[in-house]
């Protein structure tokens, strides 16, 4: 029996031998290297290569137990990781890494080593900008979204995937962080600072009617199995060079609502435009692409969704007005989701770096009472909004 045939957490001379014995990327002779370069709280990542000739690959490995805190987590989430990255490597082959070998004893997955690809939240954060990007990420979510809907699938086999990518509780950590918890404090995690206390009080938690708007996008999230959705799609998951782009780490996938996609990535770049706005405003060209990019992502979704709708949609009653109605919907919901994906990353627990690394407290207070502001005006005008250009111009107001 391979020492490998039952689930341990693995240090980097264990990844050195299973990538040879288990993998079979590399041969018993070469020497290896390993270093483990995950920074997330959920799993271990390992990457293994040969000095000599550069061969690389990624060892992914889930564990039973958060890392920060010991915490028992289901070691499924890498199985539907797994899964989710061969089903969008078929439908947008050029935008994920290739998946090598996936071993369920011991949940790791191997792939490809994308190095040469970089954080984009971190890149953005640099003042780099891609040329393609709105492009590439527009085609991503259309190509990925739509065949995995019952508009396309056949019906059983559908069901049927619904099924096997439930994922109880890294659902249940995005139904708290995201749509529980910044507006209805009841874990007493929100970190808030204490000059917007006031502020976030009066908005969020005081703020009846944006609560039950929320409440409506929660319920949507937790019972709209529309499509095959990557769960976490944020700037900390895309990786991008002058190339193109790799979209990573979809272990919170599940059936939901093709919006929470879609608005994740728009909600996001508004953290990148808040953060050059207060600490570089002279920055015209970073701030120019950037609302051009949040602009051009959502058209040109729309513009290609409907293509990939023609193309793919023969069912009769799916007809011109249906799917008029259904893009619609889509597109609020894509909306709504961004703003409850700003809100979260200001207000809750879960931060990003784009608002954590203004010190200045000048700078900070404004800029997080603009998102917030950004946030509610996305959730409660979801409806109003059908083009990129009316959120863009929205945020300028908000800003001016």
């Amino acid at each position: 029996m391979s020492q490998y045939s039952e689930h341990f957490l693995m240090n980097t001379e264990d990844v050195k031998k299973y990538s040879k014995e288990v993998a079979q990327y590399f041969t018993a002779e070469e020497e290896l290297k390993v270093v483990e370069i995950g920074d997330g709280n959920i799993n271990y990542v390992f990457k293994i290569w040969n000095p000599k000739t550069g061969k690389s690959m990624i060892i992914k490995q889930a564990d039973k137990f958060l890392r920060s805190s010991g915490r028992p987590l289901d070691i499924n989430r890498n199985r539907i990781e797994a899964e989710i990255l061969k089903i969008e490597g078929a439908l947008a082959p050029y935008f994920v890494p290739q998946i090598y070998h996936y071993d369920e004893s011991m949940c790791a997955i191997c792939m490809e080593d994308i190095s040469n690809y970089k954080n984009l939240r971190t890149e953005l954060l640099n003042g780099k900008t891609f040329a393609s990007f709105a492009g590439d990420i527009s085609t991503f979510l259309a190509d990925t979204l739509l065949p995995t809907t019952d508009l396309v699938m056949d019906r059983a086999e559908k069901k049927g995937r619904v099924s096997r990518f439930t994922n109880i509780e890294l659902c249940d950590i995005t139904e708290d962080l995201v749509f529980t918890e910044p507006y209805y404090n009841y874990k007493n995690r929100n970190i808030i600072l204490a000059e917007n206390q006031d502020f976030v009080e009066s908005n969020l938690y005081n703020n009846e009617r944006l609560k039950a708007e929320v409440g409506i996008l929660r319920d949507e999230f937790m019972n709209h199995a529309q499509a095959l959705i990557h769960g976490d799609l944020h700037s900390g998951s895309i990786f991008a060079n002058e190339e193109g782009i790799k979209v990573i780490d979809p272990e919170f996938a599940f059936y939901g609502p093709m919006g929470y996609d879609v608005g994740n990535v728009i909600g996001n770049l508004f953290f990148a435009w808040a953060n050059k706005y207060y600490t570089e405003p002279g920055n015209s060209e970073f701030l120019c692409w950037i609302e051009e990019t949040i602009r051009d992502i959502v058209d040109l979704f729309i513009k290609k969704f409907s293509v990939k709708y023609d193309a793919l949609v023969t069912f009769d009653l799916y007809n011109s007005y249906f799917k008029e109605q259904y893009t619609s919907k889509v597109l609020a919901a894509s909306f709504g989701y961004a703003g409850t994906e700003i809100i979260r990353r200001v207000v809750g627990d879960a931060k990003v770096l784009d608002v954590t690394s203004v010190k200045n407290l000048e700078q900070r207070i404004p800029l997080e009472r603009v998102l917030i502001k950004m946030g509610i005006s996305l959730i409660m005008n979801r409806y109003s909004f059908i083009k990129g250009t009316e959120i863009t111009e929205e945020f300028k107001l908000i800003l001016a």
